[in-house]
């Protein structure tokens, strides 16, 4: 199935509630339906009709169900000629030597941090 290639002009267009159009990641979802159902409320939606919202998408983190339920909004894609780069799901790394520093203080900090707690609530209820 061929997509329908459409321009930033026409999909600027569609930008209330009586017909809602969202470019994310040059796909073009009109999501005119969804606008009561989406959790995050129709406001959230609203404010990028008719306009780019690739980046607060990604910065949302939406699940995985959330992107497959996309599909079923997708009605075309952005023309090649204003195409803009895909902006990547943000994922959390831990194989950094930064994340795996922060990883290692936390796994010793908690620890020590509720023995020091438990130590001073048992002198201060069990031992007068």
């Amino acid at each position: 199935m061929t997509l329908i290639q459409l321009s930033t002009k026409e999909i600027e267009e569609h930008n209330d509630d009586k017909s809602t159009w969202i470019v994310i990641n040059n796909k073009v979802y009109d999501v005119t339906a969804y606008l009561k159902e989406h959790p995050g409320g129709e406001e959230v939606l609203l404010e990028h009709a008719g306009k780019d919202g690739s980046e607060a998408f990604e910065e949302a983190d939406h699940s995985s169900d959330a992107r497959e339920l996309m599909t079923k909004y997708q009605i075309g894609e952005l023309n090649e000629a204003e195409r803009k780069p895909i902006i990547k799901r943000k994922t959390i790394s831990f194989d950094s030597e930064e994340s795996s520093l922060k990883i290692k203080i936390i796994s010793v900090a908690v620890p020590i941090s509720l023995g020091i707690l438990a130590a001073i609530l048992y002198r201060k209820y069990f031992h007068s």
